[in-house]
């Protein structure tokens, strides 16, 4: 079928199930209320703040702990934690330095030797019911020549690994050294901690600086040719080195933790329509001609688990309409998850935000949204902090399931019981979590119905809680208010069980 005709066909049969009920898919929904399933992610960067390298680890941790609850109290349920900026880290690492966005000085550790910030965003995230992506950036060193690395950067041990570009400082993308090493902090990271999802997001070869080649000459003298690239293939050979890189990370995690995703948030154009009839009616940087990105490919591969282009152009824009690359992209990413990385201040300063998000929300092949940047959520920039808890976060809701990876349910919870104590009143249930088996019960979905009212989990205005925790507390509402509590068991990948519930008097 042609593309454009099945996308038609597509907002169609969408438009069609908003009116008749709920649609039966996992990631489709009504596009006139809040979905019950929707990624609804936050960015929040490392790279270039100096705020936290003013805290002390006490501070550091109070501050942490508020970004979280923010976030959770306008409806974000996944934070894109940027824990690797310049080849260092936020957390503590045999391979790299303490990063000197942390601390002031690369290599320098914080003044609490058992605090490990990546840690400590895990848990604030998770006793809340949300995720943690792991964003890390895979080539770049330096943001800016002169800044310093430290003594046991690996930079020293091996000086021919690495280009200087511009003003900055990058591992070549060519060496397979080099893809080799990126994967074993990859590997480092998801065995010792609980992280969600790896993310990555558009920088991978560098941008083009005009008139500047990208000086890779010695490693594609070196392995081009075995590799079976002509001397005239060096944009499909630099293209196959970052294919490499990612097929590689993805093997890596699903080796380890086979429930943790990799995601990419790609730059918002593939490729446009004059270098590519299958591109999108743009005119801009691209990721396959630019970044030597295919994202398509990985995608298609299933080398990535889901897909989240940054589309952070105005309705309208000239170059690259923001409705025309959502469309483009819903029909061009095979089926899987893909997300729309939102422009804050563009969005709100056109008081267009609430109409992307609608945009979005309307169309089947689409799961879901993520903010950049997170901290003009935390400051409320023009309010819109208020804007997503009372508008467009009016409900909770789920992480689209990675049916993908796993399709099946958990068990069901068992022996819910009702709880009064001298000062308290709360339910109570049994699970089979298994923190080494995903397919377990890892966190629990409280829905909440009326007296008499019918019980539909799929409307996630019902949804009271999402929590790790096999408890909840009750309100006191006088005394005479009955309603009927439903609890339900997520897995790793999202999965959810069969239903147990329970008629309360609060």
């Amino acid at each position: 079928m042609n593309r454009k005709l099945l996308f038609v066909c597509l907002c169609a049969i969408t438009i069609l199930l908003s009116s008749c009920g709920t649609s039966k898919s996992t990631l489709a929904y009504q596009s006139d209320s809040a979905p019950k399933r929707e990624f609804r992610g936050a960015w929040i960067q490392t790279v270039g703040q100096s705020r936290y390298s003013q805290m002390n680890s006490a501070a550091m941790k109070h501050y942490i702990s508020e970004m979280v609850r923010k976030l959770d109290e306008v409806g974000v349920n996944a934070v894109i934690f940027q824990i690797r900026p310049e080849a260092d880290a936020f957390y503590k690492s045999d391979l790299e330095p303490w990063s000197r966005f942390l601390t002031g000085q690369q290599g320098k550790a914080p003044d609490d030797p058992e605090f490990d910030p990546l840690a400590f965003i895990i848990e604030e995230c998770h006793k809340r019911g949300m995720e943690l992506h792991a964003w890390l950036n895979p080539y770049r060193v330096k943001t800016n020549i002169t800044n310093s690395l430290a003594n046991n950067h690996i930079f020293y041990r091996y000086p021919e690994r690495f280009v200087q570009y511009g003003n900055q400082l990058f591992f070549d993308p060519g060496l397979p050294e080099n893809r080799t090493f990126i994967c074993e902090v990859v590997r480092d990271i998801v065995t010792r901690y609980d992280v969600d999802a790896i993310h990555m997001d558009d920088y991978f070869y560098p941008y083009p600086i005009a008139g500047e080649p990208f000086p890779d000459d010695k490693s594609f003298m070196q392995f081009a040719a075995s590799q079976g690239f002509s001397p005239s293939q060096r944009s499909d050979w630099r293209r196959n080195n970052v294919n490499l890189l990612i097929q590689q990370i993805k093997l890596t995690i699903a080796g380890t933790k086979p429930w943790v995703r990799f995601g990419i948030s790609p730059f918002g154009i593939y490729r446009n329509k004059r270098n590519d009839p299958n591109g999108s009616d743009t005119n801009g940087l691209q990721n396959y001609d630019d970044l030597y990105a295919d994202i398509k490919l990985w995608v298609e591969k299933g080398w990535i688990d889901y897909n989240l282009p940054q589309l952070y152009w105005e309705i309208g824009h000239s170059a690259a309409d923001y409705t025309t690359l959502l469309n483009w992209w819903s029909i061009n990413n095979f089926g899987q998850h893909l997300y729309i990385g939102q422009d804050l201040k563009r969005s709100i300063d056109r008081n267009e935000l609430n109409t992307k998000i609608d945009q979005t929300r309307r169309l089947p092949m689409v799961h879901g949204n993520c903010y950049w940047y997170g901290y003009q959520i935390l400051d409320n920039f023009a309010g819109v902090a208020e804007i997503l808890k009372n508008d467009i976060h009016s409900s909770k809701s789920l992480i689209p399931a990675y049916t993908h990876m796993h399709d099946g349910k958990p068990k069901k919870v068992s022996k819910i019981s009702n709880v009064y104590t001298e000062d308290m009143h709360f339910l109570t249930w049994e699970h089979n979590r298994d923190s080494s088996n995903p397919e377990t019960a890892q966190k629990f979905v409280i829905y909440r119905f009326r007296d008499k009212e019918k019980i539909d989990i799929n409307r996630a205005e019902n949804i009271v809680d999402i929590t790790p925790d096999n408890f909840l507390l009750l309100p006191y509402e006088g005394g005479e208010s009955r309603c009927t509590y439903v609890v339900t068991a997520l897995d790793a990948f999202g999965n959810e069980s069969k239903v147990r519930k329970i008629k309360v008097k609060l």
